[in-house]
């Protein structure tokens, strides 16, 4: 999304199949793998299938994929392997067979089991499409990197830092071991029922580890270098939120967005014995996910963030934080010096009449373009535009910075009478 947004984007994660993920969809540009990329999946899909490693592995000894599917996969993998693709070009072709195979598989999303029957569509044939890479962004080529995270922290700066660590024990290279067998394509001994990669038991991230997991995001945190941390983390994890919020105030200044959502797929499917019999019920379907937005003193001037630090996804406009600017409150020019005020419509206090008018004139409006328009604080804005919300004046629809609100068209043919 920031690379469509035209920022210059830089990824880093350990594992190759996510590696490989980011290299397509954050380093490569369109304009120069697109015809290339094209003309190869449509050689691939016409290749017929070569059973393999890959449907020796996860269609015979497990069931994630039917074996007709599993012969192309292997038919198709070692094609792009002979063809010694440049980096760009290969991985945008990993990851069209990759989610290919993700189309037909036979599981919950995870890959720590598959389903006892045949999911309907992995009934389908496996088709390659063109992965949706988007062009180079205006401010730069983006880059994908592999590092350790503690390289990473020191070796690459940016405006925004977004740190999204293991919560717990649960690690991704368990979850998505095929994909880290397909794109490695080292063909790995395996173990269990699922067919494990056998370093899913040596490759252990300190990060997975209840007593190692403190000291090693303190080490990244204090290392990273970013004028604004954005950290998500959610309620089940390692460290509790003062404990986080504590650790994270040891560089700026702290705000938490919450969110509620939905655990993962394995709480939902409920606890079951070996023979596959529900033996007992789950505590709680539902976590809460916490965004801490950590405004370091390197940024220069305050941003501008919610009022209230229990706040609905739909206040994130307000951040602003990977917008073109911050939202600006009128601000006496002794108090910042340097600082261009935005200069609101009205300073009075507005009424949702008032408002209702301002959405009228303007179409659509965010909390954050109210606050700049109006120069008054969220809060007030967020219980003036619910008032509208309620009495049937305004609707809401989501955009990708939060709710953005509409005027009825009542409203509209009134203003015009």
């Amino acid at each position: 999304m920031l690379k469509r947004e035209g920022f210059r984007v830089l990824s880093n994660d350990h594992n190759a199949y996510a590696h490989t993920l980011a290299r397509c969809y954050v380093q490569a540009d369109r304009e120069y793998i697109e015809h290339a990329a094209e003309k190869l999946i449509a050689e691939f899909n016409r290749l017929a299938g070569q059973p393999g490693y890959f449907t020796t592995t996860f269609c015979e000894r497990s069931r994630f994929f039917q074996p007709k599917n599993g012969a192309r996969v292997d038919a198709i993998r070692e094609e792009i392997k002979k063809k010694s693709l440049e980096p760009e070009l290969e991985s945008v072709l990993l990851v069209s067979l990759m989610e290919a195979a993700d189309r037909v598989d036979s599981t919950c999303g995870l890959q720590m089991a598959y389903l006892k029957q045949w999911a309907p569509r992995a009934h389908n044939d496996i088709e390659l499409r063109m992965p949706d890479v988007l062009p180079r962004a205006k401010h730069g080529k983006s880059r994908a990197f592999q590092l350790d995270a503690h390289d990473a922290a020191r070796e690459l700066e940016a405006d925004v830092a977004y740190l999204d660590p293991p919560y717990n024990q649960h690690s991704y290279l368990n979850n998505y071991h095929a994909w880290e067998s397909l794109i490695l394509w080292d063909k790995p001994e395996v173990y269990g029922i699922a067919c494990k990669r056998m370093d899913c038991r040596t490759r252990k991230s300190e990060f997975n580890k209840k007593r190692a997991f403190l000291p090693a995001i303190q080490q990244v945190v204090r290392d990273v270098r970013a004028k604004v941390l954005v950290v998500s983390f959610n309620n089940e994890g390692y460290i509790e939120r003062k404990e986080m919020e504590r650790l994270l105030e040891t560089r700026g200044e702290v705000t938490v967005l919450t969110t509620d959502y939905k655990r993962y797929v394995g709480a939902q499917i409920g606890i079951h014995n070996l023979n596959g019999e529900k033996v007992g019920t789950v505590s709680h379907l539902r976590n809460l996910e916490y965004i801490y937005i950590v405004a370091t003193p390197a940024l220069g001037t305050a941003l501008e963030l919610p009022d209230s630090e229990e706040q609905p996804a739909s206040c994130r406009d307000q951040l602003s934080l990977f917008g073109d600017s911050p939202p600006q409150r009128p601000v006496p020019s002794a108090a910042a010096p340097g600082r261009v005020a935005a200069k609101p419509e009205s300073t009075a206090e507005l009424t949702p009449d008032d408002l209702s008018v301002l959405l009228a004139k303007h179409k659509r409006l965010s909390n954050g373009d109210a606050q700049r328009l109006t120069g008054l604080p969220a809060n007030e804005l967020r219980a003036l535009f619910q008032a509208l919300v309620s009495t049937g004046v305004a609707y809401t629809t989501g955009q990708r910075r939060g709710t953005v609100y509409h005027p009825t068209e009542t409203t509209d043919t009134s203003l015009a009478e």
